[in-house]
């Protein structure tokens, strides 16, 4: 070949070169623009990235891929044969080699929950396994990921289904477990969360509040503690949490005190659970006050968080949870006792300050997405759960002696679904229809309703109303458990449980006065009782008493 047509063969070759780089170059851009724009994952733009995360990134490149497969491979290997406790260090290094698939993260996460845990018969290690896939996500993938709403969603759901629900038969270990945790982190008191919310969300704003100069720093050095990481460590080792009694002694301001004291359980608040009392705030100014010992109260806050990731500020998938679990938090979603040695038991009562906040979610959802859909579909199944929470909460609001609250509720039925017999005929229909399709909470809720119109009656004086409404309750209680309560996951706490713990709950809510009234009037019963049992046969000796009234709205206000 001559010298001209060899440099002309490179000249060309170089031409080609330099247009094939243009070309690639433009369809980056364009690839990087689609991604931008539908929100696409991919492996090379890492957030948060740990120093493993990073080594291995660079160290592997595209060989992380083929590794991640055969860990894959791996895990589906261990999960075959049984041997559980590897998968949860396989499923971390997966996460870690492609901490964008997100995909992979929420399959591990579920097949833990779920999978894995219902092959164990102890529930201890149930909800050892039901935490790992929360810790999984909540822990590690959102660090990674925290613009996915599709994350969000998955955690969320975990905690609605998987520990709301009652289809697990340790459910109530679930439920009692995160109660307990919660405890053990906030104290015994419901938190002022607005209060907290003020409190510095790390060291830098605590030390603009007290300085490195101030008194309080030298006094946590006498204490036996170098800096606020030693003293932070000692305070999440105690259950609850609490500050060690030698510093406690030595601060002798209370405001000093008290402000060390919420630092300290927010900071572990946000470690362990990951729950910022900042956006607790910014949640219950949009819905309510939540009670956030229960599940549902969970979901809401992580379904919350991946809407306002989500396109547009909406997911259809997040709105559902949302929604759903406020429903189920109108219904029970308010702790009144836990039972933390068994693990057996968790008493709950419905939050009915939240019913406007309830309606208004689902007809929120239900304009938005039925306009979305061109004003034909979309909102559809928000609109029958509407209708569905509406009927609910008519008679819900009726058993708690909220009336003036029913009959709103029962005129927006009656525009949403079309004319109603009057409310009277409404609820006794109800009342029959949901014993017999009744779920452990609806059942709860109605039984508790009744007794608590018992109490409402006891204190006017009104006698033969109070019994009657009291053998109503028993005979709901006695059909459901006829029915369903040979299943431990659907069986009712016993009654004379759930009444006693109603009457303590009425005595520490009900205004002083009205709280003094029933107090006597429990007092001559149990008199009255004691000396009829002395003249009656054993098989008498069921008759309700006063000991037996259900829980009070928050606010322990009647309607008359």
């Amino acid at each position: 070949m001559s010298r001209f047509k060899q440099t002309t063969l490179y000249l060309v070759l170089v031409l080609l070169t330099a247009l094939m780089l243009i070309g690639i170059n433009g369809v980056e851009k364009q690839m990087d623009k689609q991604v931008k724009e539908y929100r696409l994952r991919f492996t090379g733009d890492i957030k948060n990235a740990s120093p493993l995360v990073s080594f291995t990134t660079m160290a592997l490149g595209s060989f992380r891929g083929i590794v991640a497969d055969m860990l894959w491979l791996r895990a589906e290997s261990l999960k075959q044969d049984g041997k559980y406790f590897e998968l949860i260090q396989l499923g971390r290094w997966i996460v870690d080699l492609q901490p964008n698939f997100t995909g992979a993260t929420a399959y591990l996460a579920w097949n833990m929950a779920y999978n894995i845990s219902v092959t164990c018969t102890d529930h201890a290690e149930r909800w050892k396994w039901v935490n790992e896939g929360i810790k999984l996500i909540r822990d590690q993938a959102l660090e990674y990921n925290p613009d996915d709403p599709d994350l969000y969603y998955e955690l969320a759901w975990i905690y609605k289904h998987k520990v709301g629900d009652v289809m697990d038969d340790a459910n109530m270990y679930y439920k009692t477990r995160l109660a307990l945790e919660m405890r053990e982190i906030m104290g015994e008191n419901f938190p002022d969360w607005k209060a907290l919310a003020e409190v510095p969300a790390d060291l830098k704003e605590l030390e603009k509040v007290y300085p490195a100069d101030h008194e309080v720093w030298r006094q946590i050095k006498a204490a036996g503690y170098p800096d606020i990481d030693a003293l932070y460590k000692q305070f999440s080792q105690a259950a609850p949490a609490a500050l060690p009694a030698e510093l406690a002694a030595k601060l002798t301001d209370d405001k000093v005190r008290r402000d060390f004291y919420d630092y300290l359980r927010c900071r572990l608040l946000r470690d362990r659970l990951k729950l910022d009392p900042r956006e607790i705030v910014e949640i219950e100014n949009t819905y309510g006050k939540l009670d956030w010992r229960v599940p549902e109260s969970f979901a809401i806050y992580w379904a919350a968080r991946g809407n306002r990731r989500a396109p547009n500020g909406r997911s259809i998938k997040c709105d559902r949870i949302i929604a759903q679990s406020l429903y189920t938090a109108f219904k029970s979603g308010r702790l009144l006792m836990i039972d933390p040695d068994t693990f057996e038991g968790v008493q709950i009562a419905p939050n009915l300050d939240l019913v406007d906040a309830v309606d208004r979610t689902f007809a929120d959802a239900n304009e938005y997405y039925t306009k979305l859909a061109g004003g034909e579909r979309g909102g559809s199944t928000f609109r029958t759960a509407r209708i569905n929470f509406l009927k609910e909460a008519v008679t819900l609001l009726y058993n708690y002696g909220k009336f003036a609250k029913a009959k709103e509720y029962f005129a927006k039925l009656i525009k949403e679904d079309g004319p109603k017999p009057n409310l009277e005929t409404f609820i006794l229909n109800e009342w029959s229809r949901q014993v017999k399709q009744a779920d452990v909470k609806t059942a709860n809720a109605i039984i508790s309703g009744l007794i608590y119109q018992s109490v409402y009656y006891l204190l006017y004086d009104e006698m033969d109303a109070a019994l009657a409404q009291e053998r109503l309750a028993q005979a709901v209680y006695r059909n459901y458990m006829r029915e369903f309560g040979d299943s431990e996951r659907t069986r009712l706490a016993p009654y004379q449980n759930t009444k006693r713990n109603v009457v303590d709950n009425c005595l520490r809510t009900l205004p002083p006065l009205l709280a003094q009234m029933l107090r006597a009037r429990i007092t001559s019963e149990q008199v009255e009782t004691e000396q009829q049992q002395k003249f009656t046969s054993p098989s008498m000796s069921g008759l309700p008493g006063s000991s037996s009234i259900p829980a009070l709205p928050t606010d322990g206000k009647d309607d008359k």
